[in-house]
């Protein structure tokens, strides 16, 4: 498998970038995702933008109120910064189940947010923490939460002259506990089915914030709403409902891998099984 001829071009600063951006042309940093698409054909640019060079789009920035990730910061950079282990330990935790250690090694948060993979990992990492993922193009930057970005499988709110370029975590409050259960056919596979939570818990043993999100059982990766308003003053009786509501809300499909209805059934195990470890450290996290 050959691609199809293109030009290539390797800014080394942003707006260097974004002049050769329209709808000829597709960026590309760690091309995990892009370089397969093109040899198969399934993409033909004529131009390719390698955004590698520049610095700005690197690195992980601390603020008063958020984490600041760089678009072409490494899925690996991720899974061992102590940072993202002591603030976001979900999402380190999720680093380790995307693809093998040399995907991991090119790979890029801001190439997964873009490719919209419905059983990638950071789809619905940046929807369970509520990311803003900033997006640039020639009429400057604008900020698109993470519920308003993903549109449909490998389908996003980017224009055809617009680049990721960071994403913004905001802080998670001291004592939420973590759940991220996913389940694959094979190590390095992509996913059958996963879900994550995110709970907090008050003093009378209630749930006091509750989050749910699933991918590879739907169109997008999803947050499970209805889920997370039962939860919301409960305690850990609803967890079994809390996983048939997540079944009902998921369209999950039929493939090689697994058939539409044993996802549904993967969704109800998956959720019970985050949702009992977030609330076990979110207990941890009140002692």
């Amino acid at each position: 498998m050959k691609p199809p001829p293109f030009d290539y071009s390797r800014p080394t600063s942003l707006p260097e970038a974004l002049a050769l951006l329209g709808p000829d042309s597709k960026v590309i940093a760690g091309g995990q995702s892009l370089l397969p698409m093109l040899n198969f054909r399934l993409l033909r640019p004529s131009l390719l933008v390698d955004i590698g060079r520049i610095q700005s789009l690197r690195g992980l920035h601390e603020t008063p109120t958020h984490l600041e990730i760089g678009a072409t910061t490494s899925h690996r950079t991720l899974e061992t910064h102590p940072l993202v282990a002591a603030r976001f330990p979900v999402l380190a935790e999720a680093m380790r189940h995307v693809a093998h250690l040399a995907i991991r090694n090119r790979g890029t948060i801001g190439g997964s947010l873009s490719h919209a993979d419905p059983a990638a990992e950071h789809p619905m990492l940046a929807l369970l923490l509520d990311a803003q993922i900033q997006a640039a193009g020639p009429s400057g930057k604008r900020q698109i939460p993470a519920r308003k970005f993903f549109q449909g499988s490998l389908t996003t709110a980017l224009l055809e002259d617009e680049m990721v370029v960071a994403v913004r975590l905001p802080w998670l409050r001291p004592g939420t506990g973590w759940g991220f259960e996913e389940f694959a056919l094979r190590a390095g596979d992509f996913a059958t089915a996963c879900a994550a939570a995110l709970l907090r818990a008050g003093p009378d043993g209630r749930i006091t914030e509750a989050r749910l999100a699933l991918m590879g059982v739907d169109e997008t990766a999803l947050r499970v709403p209805e889920a997370e308003a039962l939860l919301l003053g409960s305690s850990p009786s609803a967890f079994g409902e809390a996983a048939r509501l997540a079944q009902a809300a998921v369209r999950p499909a039929t493939d090689i891998r697994a058939s539409s209805g044993f996802r549904r059934h993967l969704v109800g195990v998956l959720v019970g099984r985050a949702l009992e470890a977030a609330w076990g450290r979110a207990r941890e996290g009140q002692a």
